[in-house]
């Protein structure tokens, strides 16, 4: 959608902006650079400035106290990549395509990082979780992009990364731009869940405090680093969504669109900008015309608006915000979830609709649909406007990718049908799924729990595939073969399942039936070096390891640090007569890998042996 797609609002209501009063903004000599710090999974509500006593939020409260606060700000979605996408693009998801973690944001679209970078400003991004890596698009227009996480010791890399980490690296970069114009974005994980340590017993929303405390310790750190570039610096804070603790049935987020995992903090400090308190309705697509405008780069196509007379105390005409989920599609089968906010009211579409009139019921517990079918019927209208009508095709997220994204509670499944369960009737699977995904429980509870789910959802992808590999981890292949199987029967769109049934018929000794699955996921997902390792692996165990080489060295093109598909290559060299290679790869390896590595001295006797 474009700014047309905005022009026909229901609704057309003047909504007064609150002063504080307001202060006199400091003014920039030059045009200004910008800092923006998104903070991953920050409700608004547990932010000192948004009236939480007992939070510990002194540098987030301390740009509230010389910027502007947005009391209502809104995400577009409970997504990670997809509320990003829409923050730096200025679009609604379905302009930019990412609407859910795994795919991938239309190159086509402009992002603000581009159209600044063409203005002459440098650009850099520094993130801390594998949903916002730059295979998904988000690295267009930036200089430097730093999303490398570190690595196991068998060379497979983290899903995240810690936020001292991510603004040593943004500090750093700080120091070399800092009498340059910039455009810098940080990007902090904490307090996403998993919530530091379980084991203490401590509750999670204890643990959650405890991480805000850590994400706003790293603000400070980059606020400080400002140094004499702070009153040359535009700061937007903000998050890309909130978290749920049991509010309507939820845990965690993604699932539902409810105003616990859409309401975020939204603050803008620096030149231009007055000490205020804005109560209008915004939306996350609103900060990119916005700073672009407050950077003097000039008009910027978006569907958001410039919220500049609000920052000026001018009233905002009322307008239509729109929200959605298809994470209930994608991942389960279920219905996509949509919403749209005008007037003070709001409106989910979903097979059972819902409608809150938020400007009085704000915890969204009393369902009007009953008495208001025709506002009901307009903002359905709306709905479908913002939304498009075309559903979004399956992610063709490779086996690496959906484990990555599994690993920070996000799945990667699904299953088509003309007939999807409304999600509110599936509360109960999806917070027991919220539990699965959390990295919480493990072992019998772990395995507990998916069955419970299965009990509810005997279809349901995830818990298929994540029973699989319970007891796959266990040794007790002949029960896990059938969840594997049922996994992509029910429509698993990743090599997961399949990489799950290979190992399955590995250990059974089936190497036949293991190969021939590992080149129907290659031939699925071409390039995927996980799957081009346990291909490779698997000929030259099978007793093909000529066969093995193109696949290991074809994962390695991908993959340096794939430390497992090195040593295969070794091996497959040796076996295969070529000792001058297999030495060479075996050397390689021993350079990759860290002293400490136990995998050292296996590597070690190799080199020996075909010496």
């Amino acid at each position: 959608m474009r700014r047309a797609c905005i022009a026909g609002v229901l609704f057309l209501v003047s909504i007064a902006c609150r002063d504080s009063p307001p202060s006199d903004p400091p003014r920039a000599a030059a045009p200004p650079s910008l800092l923006l710090i998104t903070v991953d999974t920050l409700r608004a509500d547990r932010v000192g400035a948004y009236g939480d006593v007992s939070a510990r939020t002194p540098a987030i409260d301390a740009l509230a106290a010389r910027g502007a606060l947005f009391t209502n700000a809104f995400s577009v979605a409970p997504i990670t990549l997809t509320s990003h996408a829409s923050l730096l693009t200025g679009r609604y998801p379905a302009g930019h395509g990412a609407r859910h973690n795994g795919m991938r944001v239309d190159l086509a679209v402009p992002t603000i990082a581009g159209s600044l970078s063409r203005a002459g400003l440098v650009t850099g991004a520094f993130v801390a979780a594998f949903p916002l890596d730059r295979r998904f698009g988000l690295i267009k227009g930036f200089q430097t992009y730093g999303d490398t996480m570190p690595r196991g010791p068998d060379g497979r890399p983290a899903n995240e990364r810690a936020g001292r980490v991510v603004v040593d690296e943004a500090v750093g970069w700080l120091e070399q731009h800092r009498s340059e114009r910039f455009f810098l974005w940080v990007h902090l994980f904490e307090p996403h869940a998993p919530y530091g340590d379980a084991r203490g017993g401590r509750p999670a929303q204890a643990r959650y405090a405890d991480e805000i405390r850590e994400a706003d310790r790293q603000v400070a750190r980059l606020t400080d680093a400002l140094g004499g570039a702070r009153d040359s610096t535009i700061v937007a804070f903000t998050s890309d969504h909130g978290e749920a603790f049991g509010e309507h049935g939820e845990i965690a987020h993604s699932v539902f669109v409810y105003d616990t995992t859409l309401r975020v903090p939204l603050i803008l400090a620096g030149p231009g900008i007055a000490h205020r308190t804005v109560d209008v309705p915004v939306s996350l697509v609103d900060l990119a015309p916005t700073v672009m405008r407050l950077l003097g780069a000039g008009a910027f196509d978006a569907d958001g608006v410039d919220l500049g007379p609000a920052l000026a105390g001018t009233a905002l005409a009322g307008r239509t915000l729109y929200a959605e989920s298809f994470a209930p599609l994608l991942d389960f089968g279920w219905s996509p979830l949509r919403a749209v906010r005008t007037g003070g009211w709001k409106y989910i579409a979903a097979p059972r609709p819902e409608l809150y009139r938020v400007a009085t019921d704000a915890a969204e517990s009393i369902n009007a649909l009953g008495g208001e079918r025709q506002r009901a019927t307009a903002m359905q209208a709306e709905t479908d406007r913002y939304s498009g009508t075309a559903l979004p095709a399956g992610r063709t997220t490779d086996r690496e990718t959906a484990a990555r994204l599994q690993a920070l509670g996000y799945v990667s499944g699904g299953r088509s049908g003309a007939t999807r369960p409304d999600p509110k009737d599936r509360r109960a699977v999806a917070a027991r799924i919220a539990q699965v995904t959390s990295g919480e429980l493990h072992g019998p509870a772990l395995e507990r729990m998916l069955l419970r789910i299965l009990e509810d959802d005997p279809r349901n992808p995830l818990a298929n595939l994540r029973l699989g590999y319970v007891l796959l981890e266990s040794n007790r292949c002949a029960r896990a073969l059938p969840r594997f199987r049922a996994a992509i029967e029910a429509g698993y769109p990743s090599a997961d399942a399949h990489l799950g049934l290979a190992g399955c018929q590995a250990a059974g000794r089936d190497f036949t039936g293991a190969t021939a699955t590992l080149r129907a996921a290659d031939a699925t997902e071409p390039g995927n070096p996980v799957v081009l390792a346990n291909l490779g692996l698997m000929l030259s165990d099978g007793g093909t390891p000529e066969a093995a080489i193109n696949p290991l060295q074809r994962a390695l093109t991908t993959d340096p640090e794939l430390h497992q598909a090195r040593f295969g290559l070794a091996i497959a060299f040796a076996r295969t007569g070529r000792r001058t290679e297999a030495a060479n790869e075996a050397r390689e390896l021993l350079r990759r890998l860290p002293a400490t590595s136990p995998q050292r001295a296996e590597v070690e006797r190799l080199l020996r042996a075909i010496q």
